[in-house]
């Protein structure tokens, strides 16, 4: 049975919200004032408890940079693809010293498919996998990311060996669990969670890539994004700017169909990382029907009414990896092409496991344990919980609020405008490892626990 126009055109309208970067603070926004009057499912908050964690991260910040905050890199998976030793820029030295010399745009198309394919493998590996090279062993993201490094220079991901430095879908259809493995070392004695997972979203990259020729081009590689982004662009000062959400927007629809069928979906249209929140659905908030006029909508996306349906209400939008890939991006973007990219305070921090760990492990955040006792297995300190569950997201909204709160603490205690980007890179992704570390020093792992299957989280 088909909807009503009517209700289509709403619900159409809602899906183009929930996809927007300005409805995550909003939803997360309806989560913290729940938190705030004590209306949490699964948390309680202790606002009282967050100069403990501006204090923490200022040490970690004093510690690794002194005073010199500028030198502080944006939060990119480049920091990760250079655990141990410097990689990307000598790999940059070494295509402009080759003859015939690639342009600084084909230059930024082989970082961007080398990223976002890496960003892609870094789903949750488990606190028992390692990856050696070079007599160095690396794990969690950094080993991912090495591993993803080493994949790209081998060709892995290329169709064309004479043109080894880039990924493209005819490559990564051909891959499979096998072969996926073998690249990241997997074995009995040195398991990952969700290997298969890993090696089945490659292949549903490239029908992504394939499928989405206005962005990928006929070429179906990642890297042609920059040629739709080249449209898009303004002039500004002498300089190409694009706006945040032309990106995030290639990325929300270009890579919609790698989502699982069973994440949360309107309209017949895959959401992605948008999960309903319990919480949400038994306090709906006095303007949650209303899409906000400040929603910058992406690329091909239409505003088509101000008001939105009821159904979906619940819904907490995160999108995390399209942030996370979007970040990550960003910096070759400006690096090597020199293009400016306008809009970053759309951008959120990011709600994973290390940022929002940093707030359990210090006290911010407290899980009520006997809500959740039936995800504790035997003899474990931590649970474990799967992505779509109401105390994950709640965890992950106020993770996304908290964020903000921490880092307007760090500007106004260090007095220097600290980007977000720069306080997710050297104060909260961080500091939540390093106190997951002294917390639970045999794993090093987050105090709760998200299940992972490899795919995108």
């Amino acid at each position: 049975m088909s909807l009503p126009l009517e209700a289509a055109s709403t619900e159409s309208s809602t899906v183009t919200y929930l996809r927007s970067l300005p409805a995550i603070r909003d939803r997360c926004n309806r989560v913290y004032e729940l938190a705030k009057a004590g209306k949490l499912e699964y948390f309680d908050y202790h606002p009282e408890k967050e100069q403990e964690v501006i204090d923490f991260c200022c040490d970690i910040i004093q510690r690794d940079f002194g005073t010199n905050y500028q030198s502080i890199p944006p939060h990119s998976r480049w920091r990760h693809l250079d655990a141990g030793k410097t990689r990307i820029q000598p790999l940059i030295d070494s295509w402009k010293g080759a003859s015939p010399k690639p342009s600084d745009l084909e230059i930024a198309k082989r970082l961007i498919d080398l990223f976002l394919v890496s960003v892609l493998l870094d789903a949750g590996a488990g606190n028992e996998w390692k990856y050696k090279v070079d007599e160095q062993t690396y794990a969690r993201s950094e080993g991912l990311a090495v591993a993803s490094y080493d994949m790209f220079v081998q060709g892995v991901f290329s169709d064309d060996p004479k043109d080894p430095f880039r990924v493209d879908a005819a490559a990564l259809e051909r891959l499979n669990t096998e072969k996926v493995s073998a690249a990241l070392q997997v074995s009995e004695s040195n398991p990952m969670n969700g290997v298969q997972g890993r090696s089945e979203l490659l292949i549903n990259v490239a029908q992504a890539l394939r499928s989405q020729p206005e962005y990928f081009g006929t070429g179906a590689r990642p890297g042609n994004m920059l040629d739709f982004l080249l449209k898009e662009s303004r002039q500004h000062d002498g300089k190409t700017a694009i706006h945040v959400s032309s990106l995030f927007g290639v990325l929300i629809e270009g890579l919609a169909t790698i989502w699982p069928a069973s994440r949360s979906s309107l309209n017949g249209v895959a959401l992605g990382d948008v999960w309903p929140c319990g919480a949400l659905a038994g306090n709906p908030g006095p303007n949650s029907k209303a899409v906000p006029e400040n929603v910058k909508f992406s690329p091909g996306m239409k505003k088509t009414s101000r008001s939105a349906a009821a159904k979906g209400d619940d819904l907490v939008p995160f999108h995390k990896l399209t942030q996370w890939i979007t970040y990550s991006l960003i910096e070759p973007i400006e690096k090597v092409l020199g293009w400016e990219v306008e809009g970053m305070e759309d951008m959120t921090g990011l709600p994973e496991y290390r940022n929002g760990g940093l707030l359990v492990d210090l006290g911010v955040l407290t899980l009520r344990h006997s809500a959740v006792s039936s995800y504790f297995a035997a003899g474990a300190a931590t649970p474990k919980l799967p992505p779509s569950h109401s105390a994950i997201i709640e965890w992950r909204a106020m993770t996304v609020i908290e964020l903000d709160r921490i880092a307007e603490g760090l500007r106004k205690k260090l007095g220097y405008p600290l980007k977000l980007a720069q306080v997710l890179e050297s104060a909260t992704w961080k500091g939540g490892r390093e106190i997951a570390k002294r917390k639970r020093p045999e794993t090093g792992g987050p105090p709760i626990e998200i299940e992972s299957d490899g795919t995108v989280f």
